[in-house]
């Protein structure tokens, strides 16, 4: 044999002595590894019913598949001590604990939303069904998985929202409980009688359905507002969104309905605009300092609402032309009432010369 080839040819000879030597390990080691699947299984199932039985079975889904896997890693464990014997568990799980370090970096993440899943199926401060709120987004829970939390919104959107973010902030339940209060601000003119008002509401609210009994309803007053006495109306209805809105429908069409037919005011909002510099000289002293004109000896002349004063530059000989339009009766000592059209402001009309006024 050339002596070129023959370290070759041993080599090889020797690789396949040696596959011929561990060919019983392999077989072993395959049968082994059947036995730990089929047993990574039944841990599995296992885990599953029990949590289904406790009424859990999100909880049992997440812990089963971790059990699972646990299963299948230590099978394979298991496996390299048996096709290669010199190898040593202890120094298989230190590599396999630098290892996870680097996973743990690496995925860094995706652990954190598994933990918090795990957290949140094992505490439970919600459920799927339940309609909850976090962030910006509320909605209807419709099943945690390992990663992240799955929400569907009123308006038929889905939401999916790491578990980190569910466990580390804030979250409002509002299905925690059966039933959930609502309540809203009823404004009533200043000449009505508030109690009376009260008595209406509440016996308004009694008859609409859903309204709940226990705790009862309340009506009582809440702020004297600018143009109304706001009356804070609160009820107890079922916690579910739809029942929460139905119900306040109906609580202020009955509501309204009730206090329209005792005769009881629901004012407008009312602004009263003030224009200083349009009052009459009855108004008092307009030397001394007021708002809208300065402190001095020669106050602005008192005009009328339905008197205005145009300035127009370009006039002859470069004077500014003032125009004054006055109403239809009486011009600038018109008062109010003369006109029936009162409170428009009606601008001048200059004649051909633009120098007088219509």
């Amino acid at each position: 044999m050339n002596d070129a080839v023959e370290p070759t040819v041993r080599k090889v000879e020797s690789y396949i002595d040696g596959f011929f030597w561990i060919l019983p390990n392999l077989g072993l080691a395959a049968v082994v590894f059947l036995l730990f699947l089929g047993g990574a299984w039944a841990a599995k199932q296992a885990v599953i019913g029990v949590a289904q039985r406790r009424d859990r079975g999100n909880l049992g889904t997440l812990l089963g598949g971790f059990v699972k896997w646990a299963v299948i890693v230590l099978g394979l464990l298991v496996v390299a001590t048996i096709v290669f014997p010199s190898v040593k568990p202890a120094d298989v799980l230190a590599t396999l604990g630098i290892g996870s370090v680097a996973i743990g970096f690496a995925f860094k993440d995706i652990l954190q939303n598994w933990l918090s899943g795990l957290l949140i199926l094992y505490r439970q401060p919600f459920r799927s069904g339940d309609q909850v709120k976090s962030g910006e987004f509320e909605g209807t829970v419709e099943r945690i998985e390992a990663r992240a939390t799955l929400i569907k919104t009123y308006d038929g959107q889905r939401v999916v929202i790491p578990n980190t973010d569910i466990y580390t902030r804030a979250v409002v339940v509002r299905t925690a409980f059966p039933m959930r209060r609502s309540e809203y601000d009823v404004g009533i003119g200043y000449g009505d009688d508030v109690e009376e008002a009260c008595r209406v509401i509440l016996g308004a609210m009694r008859r609409v359905e859903g309204v709940g009994s226990d705790p009862e309803p309340e009506a009582f007053a809440w702020a004297l507002d600018a143009s109304s006495v706001n009356i804070k109306v609160r009820w107890w209805s079922d916690s579910q969104r739809a029942s929460v809105v139905h119900v306040q429908g109906r609580v202020l069409t009955s509501v309204k309905r009730a206090l329209s037919e005792a005769g009881i005011d629901l004012p407008f909002p009312t602004h009263v605009v003030l224009l200083h510099d349009q009052t009459e000289e009855s108004d008092g002293d307009r030397i001394r300092q007021r708002e809208g004109w300065p402190k001095g000896d020669s106050p602005p002349r008192p005009r009328h609402l339905n008197e205005l004063r145009i300035s127009r530059g370009g006039a002859r000989n470069g004077a500014a032309d003032d125009h004054e339009a006055s109403s239809a009766k009486g011009g600038p000592n018109a008062r109010e009432g003369d006109n029936p059209g009162r409170g428009w402001l009606r601008p001048a009309r200059a004649d051909a010369g633009g120098g007088g006024a219509a």
